[in-house]
């Protein structure tokens, strides 16, 4: 008898047990992310993660409460391999788990397929890309953590035509949806300056060998020279440009902006111009700050893309507290409504297709080996 009694308490304990771990979990608020955490790209995508960790990781220190629990939010990660094919398989499996909202994905080639597995499962999704196909597409589930190409490439455009007296220009795109996106609107941005495409080429975001297509190009003579890609493809771009005696200014965008960059294109990476979507860290609202969190967290310097993601996870969690409610269909209006000040803006808010309001965009050159600031254009979408 007594044994008897001693069995059903102990499975009255373990009933117990298993009820209050169930009562946890209940408030375990799940964010996916997708992103190349592995190849070429991996540095990108650990980059950008590293940013919502140290959102993630502030948001359970501070004992944020949601419908009258404590929210524990947890960050489960996926590899797409900067793959569309394989970003459409890691969104399904996130969906498959229940994810309460996503962060990611960081490819523009990957979002937008991506994108459509979301809009589906009605799960809001801010995503790095910045492709202006990604929030064309009328989801209400779609949202950027950046500015968009056609705002970044409209700056850049300009920039080349009217700073650098680039009069006649040569393009140059991967055929990825970022670098032919971006490669687009610059264009559109060099033409409507008054300045003149005077070559079109295309390479690969596989390529190393750029000697038949800047052969090409040094023909023409341009003023200069704008890659929509990669750094590894840029950096030995870059390399080639000066072994065939082209002095025409490298032109970019973010991804070029990087330290993967300056040490694939060595002491040849003088002179490159890059483009930025934001401000320089040290510029941004609370800059300083995220950089010393970032620091002691990681042990090393922020990249690019680090404080975008920090934001991105930042509005996500503040939409989801100011709804009381981690239930997609309860939060989102609350994310397309939201008006907060975060590490890079003060006036974080979206427009009605999930774009950010404000628009900034902030070109750089490499000087001695380093990328120093050149300007930066602020100015507001509406």
């Amino acid at each position: 008898m007594k044994m008897k009694q001693s069995m059903l308490a102990a499975c009255m304990a373990l009933a117990g047990f298993a009820m209050s771990g169930t009562a946890a979990h209940a408030a375990d608020i799940k964010f996916g992310f997708a992103a190349p955490l592995t190849g070429p790209q991996s540095h990108y995508g650990e980059d950008m993660r590293n940013g919502l960790l140290l959102a993630i990781e502030e948001a359970n220190a501070k004992g944020i409460e949601v419908d009258g629990s404590k929210a524990n939010f947890i960050l489960v990660s996926k590899d797409d391999q900067a793959d569309p094919r394989i970003a459409v398989q890691v969104a399904q499996q996130l969906v498959d788990e229940g994810v309460d909202g996503v962060l990611g994905h960081f490819n523009s080639g990957t979002t937008i397929p991506a994108s459509r597995v979301y809009y589906d499962a009605g799960l809001p999704q801010i995503a790095m890309a910045t492709s202006p196909e990604y929030t064309l597409q009328d989801y209400e589930t779609t949202f950027r953590m950046m500015t968009s190409d056609t705002q970044q490439g409209a700056a850049v455009g300009k920039f080349i035509v009217e700073k650098l007296n680039g009069k006649k220009v040569a393009l140059i795109d991967d055929r990825s949806a970022y670098g032919q996106g971006l490669a687009d609107e610059v264009e559109k941005a060099v033409k409507a300056a008054g300045g003149e495409v005077v070559r079109r080429e295309y390479t690969s975001d596989k390529a190393t060998d750029f000697t038949a297509i800047l052969t090409n190009i040094r023909g023409v003579a341009p003023d200069a020279i704008f890659y929509g890609g990669l750094d590894a493809q840029s950096g030995p771009m870059k390399r080639q440009m000066v072994s065939l005696g082209i002095t025409a200014p490298l032109v970019s965008g973010e991804m070029t902006r990087s330290d993967t960059f300056l040490k694939l294109a060595g002491s040849a990476a003088e002179g490159t111009y890059a483009s930025l979507a934001g401000v320089p860290l040290d510029q941004m609202t609370a800059g300083k700050e995220f950089a010393e969190s970032y620091e002691k967290r990681f042990n090393k310097a922020p990249g690019v893309y680090a404080p975008y993601a920090y934001d991105g996870a930042w509005n996500l969690i503040t939409a989801i507290q100011n709804a009381n409610s981690a239930k997609p269909s309860s939060y989102i209006g609350k994310l397309a409504d939201l008006e907060r000040s975060g590490a890079t803006s003060e006036h974080i808010a979206y427009d009605d297709k999930g774009d950010l309001k404000e628009i900034s965009v902030t070109i750089y050159e490499v000087k001695d080996g380093k990328w120093e600031m050149v300007e930066t254009m602020v100015s507001s979408a509406n």
